[in-house]
C-alpha cells in the first residue's frame, strides 16, 4: 500500500490520538488529541472543519449512515452532534449531572447510547429527539459496549459487571465477570442454535487475560477462553467469517480461533508477527484482509489464506511506537495512529477504474492520479494529477477524461511536450454521468437515459457540431449503454434497439431490434461488428448484415467484453466476469455458414479487471493501482516448445484451428505433427474454405488425390458452389446437396443423389432444375448401365399426371373431362375455382363435389338454384355460413318453412324468430325459441309482435324472461301496465327494479303499491310514509303493511311515527263514536290499541320490542 497522507498537528504532539472513519462512505476522518477540539479531514488529508469542545474529547462515533458524528468531552454533560451533510454542529443537553464516558450509535436505527462515569445511561433517539435516562445501570464508570442487529445494548463497567438492555433501557440480562471488561462485540457462534433469531452471543475481553463468550439465551453456560502466558495480554480481537475470532496479543502474537464446539480450545492459526510488541489489529471484509501493527511495522494478511502476507509496511521514523489501526468500510484506506501524535493513512485498495482505446490504457493509480500507457507500442507511461477523486475514466487516442457526478475534466496530450497531458476544460452535463467514451475528436457521455455527443476541442460557434443529443425522440426509449469507435457511435435502449450512428452526420446508419432491452454494447476495433448483452444476461454478436448470433454457453455473470487488437485476431473476443475469462471466435466463412464458437476459458486472478486483449494476452488492472498480464489458456499454442507432448500438441492445434490461426497451426504440424494432426488440419481448411492452404497441407501430408481434386475447383468463385464441392470432399453429402441446389448450378446435386443412391431425389432434381430431357436421359442411362432396379413407370406416371393436370387447367372444352379423370383433389378444386370465376356455377359445383369440397359445391349449387343437389349435400355441411346462404335463398323464394329450418341449422335464432312471426304466424314457437336461446333481439321482436296485438302483458312477460328489464319497464310505463310488470318480476327483481316501480307508483299517487315496493327495496321510511297516505278504503291492508314495515326496519323512530299517525285514530274514532264514547276515552283506547297491535304483531314475527 502507498501512503495517502500523514496528519501531524502541533497540538497532538506526544499524545495518543482518538479517531473514527466515517461509516459507509469513508469520506471523512474525525481526529481528536489532547487539545479540546475534534478535527474533521477529508480523504485527501485536507482539513474540512473542527469542533470546539469544553474539554478533552473522550469518545466519538458515527451513526450507521455516516451522516452524524456524536462527540462527548470531559468536564461536560452535553453531547455534540456534527451533521456531515450541512457541516454544522449542534449541542444536546444529556440531563445527566456526571461526566460522559462512553458513546455508541446503534447499528440499525437512529439510537445513541451514552454512558457516564457513575454508571448512568442515556438513550437518545435522533429521529424523534426522545431521551430515555436510565439511572444506576451500573455502579461505576461505563467503559465499553456494543449494539446488536436487533437493537440490544450490551454494556461493560468498572464494577466488573456486564448488562444486556433493550432499546428502551430495560435490563434483560446481567452477569458478573472476573475482572474489568473491555472491547465487547455481539456475534453469532457457530454452535448457536438460536442463530436464526439474530446475534445472541456477547464476547468480552476480561482483565485482558480471558475472552468470555456470554449467550444471552443461555446465561448459565458462559464460556471462558484463556491463552498461554507467553502470548502476553489481549490487545484487541475481531470476529469474522463463520464464527472465527482473530486475537492480537501484546507480545506480538497473532492467533485465530473458532467458536465451533469441535474446534473450541484449539488454535487454527498462530503467527509471531512482531518481535517485541503488537499494538492493534484490524479486519476489512471488503478487501478480505486483516492487519496488525507493532515494532514500527504493519503486516497485512489475506483472510482466505492467513499464511499469505500480502504487504509489510515499515515506519522507521516512528520511534515512540504505534497505536491504533482502522480501515474504512470499503477497505480503500487504512489509518494508523502513533504514540507521538501522528496519523498515517495508507491506500490499500483503489477503485478499479480504467479504460482502453485500441492498445492505449488509462487507469487509476492513486485517488487523484491517472496513469496512461501503451505497452504494446512501448510508449512510456504518463501520470496525470486530476482535480477530483473520479468515479469514471475514459481514454481516446489523444485525450483522457475523468469525472464524477455531472462533471467531467478533459486532458489532452501536449503538442510541445510529448508524454505530458494538460487540462483542456471541464464540462457540466445535464445529469449524473453513468459512462463516457472518447475517440480522436468526440466525447459521448451517457446520463439520464440519453447520450450527449460533442467534440472535445471544437469551436464555440459550430454549435451543431459541438453537441448532439440521442435519441432525438423520447418515444424511442431510454439509452442504457453506449460505445464509441473511430467513426461510429453505438447505443442500446431499453426497448431493445441497437443503433449505429456515424459521428460526422449524426444520422442513424442502421438499427437492429432485439426482443428485450440491451444493457451493454461492445463494438470491435474497426466498428463493423458488435457484441451486446441484453436484460436477460444473454450475449449476441451482431454482424454488418444485421445477422445476429446468440453466443453459446454465455455465462449470466458476464460483465464485459474485449476484442482482440492483434491484426490476425480479428473476429476473436473475450467475455469476462469476476472469476473467468471466456474466449470466443467468429467463423464467418465456413461451409456451414457463419457461426460463433466458444474456444475455452481461463481463470481470472482475484480482484482484477481486464482492460486490454492483445494476441492471447490479457492486461488487467489490480486493486492496488497496477496492471498485470494474464496469458489465456486458449492461446497456449503461441508458447509451443519442442518439449511438448503429442497430446499437448494436438490440443494446441485444436486451439489454433478454432481461433483461425492457420499459419500457426501449420507450423505446429511441421514441428512434430502426426498423420492424425495433418488430417485434422486439412479437414479444418476445407471447413473454413481455405483452398490454397488445404492444397499445401494435403501436399505435405502426401494425399495426392485430394490435391488434384482441390486444384480442379481452385478457381471457383461462387461461394455456394465452392462450399458444395468442399462438402463433397468431406463426405457431408446432405450439406453438399443443399449447397448445390442453392447455387447457380443446382444440377450438380444430381451427382450427389446418384452417389448416395437417392434415385427418387435425383429424378426430382432432373425434372425441377432442367428445362430439357438431357439430364433425364443421363439419369436413365446411368441406372440402366449400373443395372439398378428403379421404378421408372412410377416416375413417368407422376410426370404424365402433372402434364395432364396442366392441360386440364388450360383447355377450355376438354379441360373439365381431363380434370374429372385426374385423381388429384387439388386439381379439381383449382378447376372449380377457374369455372366459378367464369360464372360457370353448375360445372364448378360438379368439380367441387368430385373433389369432396362440399362447402364450395353447395355454395355454387345455391348460386345456380339447383336445390335438389343442395338438399342432397346439406348433411355433409357443417359450416353455418353455407346454411345461412341456403336459408336466405329459400326465404327469397317464399319457402318460409324451409327457410326457418335452414336458419335453425345456421343457428341464426333471430332470423328464425323473425320468419316465425312475420311469415308463419307462430308466436308460441317464437316465444319458446327466444326463451331457450336467450335471444335478446328475438325477445324484442316477439314483444313488438304482441304490441301490435295490444297484448301488453305478454310483451312485458317475454321481455322480462329475456332479462330486458329496462325495455319491459319502459313498455309498462308507456302503456300504464306497471301492475302487470310488478306481478311478472315477482321476487326475482333487483333493488333498482323495485325502486323504479315504487317511484312510478308514488308519482301516480298509488301509495299502497308504492309503499309495498319501497319496503321491498329496503327504503322503510319512505314505505311507511306512503302507507300513512293511503285512503280510508285501503286502511286495513295499509295498517298491516305499515306495522310489518316498522317490524322489519327495527327503528324506534319509525315506530313512533306510526303511533303518532292518524290512520288508526280515524278508524277507532268512527267505532267509538258509534257507541257514544267520550273523546278522551277514545284517545286513550287509540294509544292502547296501537301499542297492543304493534306489540302483538312484532311478537308474532319475532321482532325486538321497542319503547313507546
Amino acid at each position: 500500500p502507498q501512503s495517502a497522507f500523514v496528519l501531524a498537528e502541533k497540538a497532538w504532539a506526544g499524545s495518543n490520538l482518538l479517531y473514527k472513519w466515517q461509516k459507509s462512505f469513508g469520506r471523512y476522518i474525525a481526529v481528536a488529541g489532547q487539545d479540546n477540539t475534534v478535527k474533521i479531514f477529508d480523504r485527501r488529508g485536507h482539513k474540512w472543519t473542527e469542533i470546539n469542545l469544553p474539554g478533552r474529547c473522550v469518545g466519538m462515533d458515527w451513526d450507521k449512515d455516516g451522516d452524524i458524528l456524536a462527540v462527548i468531552a470531559a468536564k461536560s454533560s452535553s453531547i455534540f452532534l456534527w451533521d456531515a451533510s450541512v457541516s454544522k454542529t449542534s449541542q444536546i443537553d444529556s440531563g445527566m449531572r456526571d461526566q460522559m464516558s462512553f458513546v455508541l450509535w446503534s447499528k440499525t436505527s437512529p439510537l445513541l447510547a451514552v454512558g457516564t462515569v457513575k454508571g448512568n445511561l442515556l438513550i437518545y433517539n435522533q429521529q424523534t429527539s426522545r431521551k430515555i435516562p436510565v439511572l444506576g445501570k451500573h455502579s461505576k464508570k461505563i467503559t465499553c459496549g456494543c449494539w446488536s442487529s436487533q437493537n440490544l445494548l450490551a454494556l461493560g463497567s468498572d464494577d466488573n459487571t456486564l448488562s444486556i438492555s433493550n432499546h428502551e433501557g430495560d435490563t434483560i440480562r446481567q452477569t458478573t465477570v472476573r475482572g474489568k471488561p473491555a472491547e465487547m462485540y455481539f456475534s453469532v457462534m457457530k454452535t448457536d442454535e438460536s442463530s436464526a433469531q439474530g446475534e445472541s452471543t456477547v464476547s468480552v475481553s476480561v482483565d485482558k487475560k480471558i475472552l468470555m463468550l456470554f449467550n444471552i439465551n443461555d446465561p448459565g453456560n458462559q464460556i471462558e477462553l484463556a491463552f498461554e502466558r507467553h502470548y502476553g495480554n489481549i490487545v484487541s480481537y475481531r470476529w469474522y467469517g463463520d464464527g472465527y475470532i482473530l486475537i492480537g496479543f501484546s507480545h506480538g502474537y497473532f492467533v485465530v480461533i473458532s467458536t465451533h464446539i469441535r474446534e473450541m480450545g484449539y488454535e487454527l492459526y498462530r503467527a509471531h508477527n512482531h518481535k517485541d510488541c503488537l499494538n492493534s489489529i484490524a479486519i476489512s471484509t471488503a478487501v478480505n484482509k486483516c492487519a496488525s501493527c507493532g515494532d514500527n511495522s504493519i503486516i497485512i494478511h489475506e483472510l482466505s489464506d492467513r499464511k499469505d502476507i500480502s504487504r509489510i509496511i515499515q515506519l522507521h521514523d516512528e520511534n515512540k511506537g504505534l497505536d491504533q489501526l482502522s480501515w474504512t468500510d470499503d477497505g480503500q484506506l487504512l489509518a494508523l495512529s502513533t504514540q507521538r501524535g501522528t496519523l498515517h493513512v495508507f491506500l490499500t485498495k483503489l477503485p478499479i477504474l480504467g479504460d482502453s482505446y485500441g492498445t492505449r490504457l488509462a487507469y487509476l493509480t492513486s485517488l487523484l492520479e491517472v496513469t496512461v500507457c501503451n505497452q504494446v507500442d512501448e510508449e512510456s507511461p504518463v501520470t496525470i494529477e486530476v482535480e477530483v477523486e473520479p468515479t469514471f475514466i475514459a481514454v481516446g487516442p489523444c485525450h483522457v477524461a475523468v469525472g464524477m457526478n455531472n462533471r467531467a475534466w478533459f486532458y489532452a496530450l501536449a503538442d510541445q511536450e510529448p508524454g505530458v497531458y494538460i487540462c483542456l476544460k471541464d464540462i457540466e452535463y445535464l445529469g449524473t454521468i453513468a459512462s463516457m467514451c472518447l475517440n480522436s475528436d468526440y466525447a459521448a457521455a451517457l446520463f439520464e437515459g440519453k447520450v450527449q455527443l460533442h467534440v472535445i476541442e471544437g469551436k464555440d460557434q459550430d454549435e451543431k457540431k459541438q453537441m448532439k443529443l440521442f435519441p432525438g425522440d423520447d418515444r424511442k426509449g431510454r439509452i442504457l449503454c453506449h460505445a464509441l469507435t473511430a467513426n461510429i457511435l453505438y447505443y442500446g435502449t431499453d426497448s431493445g434497439s441497437v443503433v449505429s450512428v456515424p459521428v460526422e452526420d449524426c444520422e442513424a446508419l442502421s438499427s437492429y431490434s432485439h426482443s428485450v432491452g440491451v444493457r451493454k454494447v461492445f463494438p470491435d476495433v474497426i466498428g463493423t461488428r458488435v457484441v451486446f448483452i441484453d436484460n436477460q444476461n444473454s450475449g449476441f454478436l451482431l454482424s454488418p448484415a444485421n445477422s445476429c448470433f446468440e453466443l453459446p454457453n454465455f455465462s449470466p455473470t458476464i460483465t464485459g467484453v474485449l476484442w482482440d487488437n492483434w491484426h490476425a485476431g480479428r473476429g476473436v473476443f473475450v467475455a469476462y466476469d469476476d472469476d473467468q475469462v471466456y474466449t470466443y471466435a467468429l467463423h464467418e466463412t465456413t461451409i456451414y455458414g457463419p457461426q460463433v464458437v466458444l474456444v475455452g476459458s481461463t481463470a481470472l486472478p482475484f480482484s482484477q479487471k481486464p482492460l486490454l486483449f492483445d494476441n492471447g494476452e490479457l492486461t488487467c488492472q489490480t486493486a492496488s493501482g497496477r496492471i498485470s498480464k494474464v496469458e489465456l489458456s486458449t492461446h497456449s499454442f503461441l508458447k509451443h516448445t519442442a518439449t511438448n507432448s503429442s497430446t499437448e500438441l494436438s490440443r494446441q492445434l485444436a486451439q489454433a484451428v478454432m481461433l483461425k490461426r492457420f499459419n500457426e497451426a501449420l507450423a505446429l504440424c511441421k514441428s512434430a505433427g502426426t498423420n492424425a494432426d495433418w488430417a485434422e488440419l486439412g479437414k479444418a481448411c476445407l471447413v473454413h474454405m481455405e483452398v490454397e492452404l488445404a492444397i499445401q497441407v494435403y501436399r505435405m501430408s502426401g494425399n495426392v488425390g485430394m490435391v488434384r481434386s482441390l486444384q480442379r475447383i481452385q478457381g471457383t468463385e461462387e461461394m455456394n458452389l465452392l462450399a458444395g464441392h468442399l462438402a463433397m470432399f468431406l463426405e457431408d453429402y446432405d450439406r453438399a446437396q443443399d449447397l448445390y441446389l442453392s447455387s447457380s448450378s443446382p444440377v450438380a446435386a444430381l451427382e450427389v443423389c446418384l452417389r448416395l443412391g437417392h434415385l427418387k431425389a435425383g429424378w426430382r432434381v432432373c425434372c425441377t432444375y432442367s428445362s430439357s430431357y438431357r439430364l433425364q436421359i443421363m439419369f436413365f442411362l446411368f441406372v440402366q448401365f449400373n443395372s439398378i432396379q428403379f421404378n421408372f413407370i412410377y416416375i413417368f406416371q407422376e410426370h404424365d399426371e402433372a402434364c395432364q393436370a396442366g392441360m386440364a387447367r388450360m383447355y377450355v372444352r376438354r379441360g373439365a373431362a381431363l380434370a374429372n379423370q385426374h385423381r388429384s383433389r387439388c386439381l379439381k378444386k383449382e378447376c372449380g375455382a377457374i369455372l366459378e370465376s367464369m360464372k360457370q356455377y353448375s360445372e364448378a359445383a360438379q368439380h367441387y363435389e368430385e373433389g369432396q369440397y362440399y362447402d364450395k359445391a353447395v355454395s355454387a349449387y345455391i348460386r345456380c338454384k339447383n336445390w335438389t343437389k343442395v338438399e342432397e349435400l346439406l348433411p355433409n355441411i357443417s359450416s353455418p355460413e353455407i346454411h345461412l346462404q341456403h336459408a336466405k335463398a329459400k326465404e327469397a323464394e317464399g319457402k318460409y318453412k324451409d327457410a326457418a329450418r335452414a336458419y335453425e341449422s345456421a343457428k341464426d335464432w333471430d332470423s328464425v324468430i323473425r320468419v316465425l312471426l312475420d311469415h308463419l304466424n307462430k308466436p308460441e314457437e317464437a316465444v319458446r325459441i327466444a326463451r331457450e336461446m336467450q335471444s335478446i333481439g328475438g325477445a324484442k321482436m316477439v314483444a313488438r309482435f304482441f304490441l301490435q296485438s295490444n297484448d301488453y302483458g305478454s310483451a312485458i312477460r317475454i321481455l322480462v324472461s329475456s332479462d330486458c328489464h329496462d325495455e319491459a319497464f319502459q313498455l309498462a310505463q308507456q302503456h300504464g301496465k306497471m301492475e302487470v310488470y310488478a306481478d311478472i318480476i315477482g321476487s326475482e327483481a333487483t333493488q333498482e327494479n323495485y325502486q323504479c316501480i315504487a317511484l312510478y307508483f308514488e308519482g301516480e299517487k298509488k301509495h299502497l303499491e308504492a309503499g309495498k315496493f319501497f319496503q321491498k327495496c329496503g327504503q322503510y321510511s319512505r314505505a311507511l310514509k306512503n302507507f300513512l297516505l293511503c285512503p280510508n278504503t285501503e286502511d286495513n291492508l295499509a295498517i298491516e303493511m305499515a306495522i310489518e314495515t316498522v317490524g322489519q326496519a327495527k327503528d324506534s323512530s319509525l315506530t313512533n311515527q306510526l303511533i303518532k299517525g292518524r290512520i288508526l285514530c280515524h278508524a277507532l274514532t268512527a267505532d267509538f263514536l258509534h257507541y257514544g264514547t267520550d273523546v278522551s276515552v277514545i284517545r286513550e283506547k287509540n294509544r292502547l290499541c296501537t301499542k297492543s297491535t304493534c306489540h302483538s304483531y312484532m311478537r308474532g314475527h319475532q321482532y325486538n320490542t321497542v319503547s313507546y
